[in-house]
């Protein structure tokens, strides 16, 4: 029977709940923690393994190096340094993580590594695109967690403004996992039903739209400010995605994924509803957005491109 190995680069605060998710989630068989900092992951490792006894499936953790990942199914890229968002901007992180991708990257791949990239990594758009072109992966095998996350802020203000179940709630924001990313209104519906179908007379659907995707895109600071991080929900995410690979789901969930005509649009990773299972991206989700949104998603790619040329300059003058 096939093992199923997941592998987490950054074991951080968001690797470590990541690592703990794939356990008590039943997602993996084995998960080898890699990490710069090795007695980090020797205390992981115990801390992990003293939970296995209360996790639904037996999981093995254990200690890896970057060429140790080779045969993992899925490696999970976590690395970075949260406290250069305190900012407010994800793209100041560029600077560290992406020096640390474009060292390790290559690291992974010579162990043989043939599976699946799952991007955390900020700026998540730009370090994806990164990882896609020093791994020399399918692009459909190389995705990031993108504006999954975002989507899940805009449910939850959507589900305390409403009372409406979130999962009866089909609302998405897309484009760049940061402050330059837009939500398409048009395609909001409460199980069918588009938000802008709603009884104009009922006023849990007459609301601010500008202050909702705001308040969704502010969302992770509003978890920063008091604890530094965020941890639960992008570890939730991650680990669904790796779900829906080893599992073959067919889940339509947002991530950050190659474009490749979509909207008009090639070669840039940016946020948006994909089909994920075992090929990774099977689809993308094009919807018919009217001319404003799709404007604004237009800007959004054209953020990314910018930010991905800030790397590639980073780089070469390194």
């Amino acid at each position: 029977m096939k093992k199923r190995i997941v592998g987490v680069i950054g074991i951080g605060h968001v690797g470590a709940h990541v690592a703990f998710d794939l356990g008590m989630m039943g997602v993996a068989d084995e998960v080898r923690l890699c990490d710069v900092n090795e007695q980090k992951v020797k205390s992981e490792v115990q801390d992990l393994m003293d939970a296995v006894l209360f996790m639904p499936r037996r999981v093995v953790y254990k200690p890896a190096a970057y060429e140790e990942l080779g045969d993992c199914d899925i490696i999970i890229n976590c690395a970075g340094n949260v406290s250069l968002v305190a900012t407010g901007s994800r793209d100041d992180e560029m600077n560290f993580t992406a020096v640390q991708v474009n060292d390790y990257i290559p690291k992974v791949m010579a162990g043989g590594f043939k599976g699946f990239f799952i991007n955390v990594t900020n700026p998540c758009d730009v370090i994806t695109n990164l990882i896609a072109e020093k791994s020399g992966l399918p692009k459909n095998h190389v995705f990031g967690t993108g504006t999954g996350l975002d989507s899940s802020r805009l449910n939850h203000w959507l589900t305390k403004q409403t009372g409406i179940d979130p999962h009866s709630i089909q609302a998405y924001m897309m484009g760049e996992h940061g402050n330059a990313q837009m939500t398409p209104w048009s395609q909001v519906s409460f199980n069918g039903k588009r938000l802008d179908d709603m009884d104009p007379a009922d006023s849990r659907f007459q609301f601010d739209r500008a202050q909702a995707t705001h308040d969704a895109i502010r969302g992770g600071w509003v978890t920063y400010v008091g604890k530094k991080c965020t941890e639960y929900g992008i570890s939730s995410i991650a680990v669904t995605l790796a779900s829906a690979v080893l599992h073959d789901e067919k889940k339509i969930i947002p991530v950050s994924a190659s474009l490749k005509g979509e909207y008009g649009e090639e070669d840039v990773y940016v946020g948006l509803p994909c089909v994920i299972g075992a090929d990774g991206v099977e689809d993308i989700i094009e919807f018919n957005l009217p001319d404003n949104e799709l404007a604004q998603f237009k800007h959004c790619c054209d953020t990314i491109r910018a930010n991905i040329a800030k790397c590639k300059k980073l780089l070469a003058d390194k």
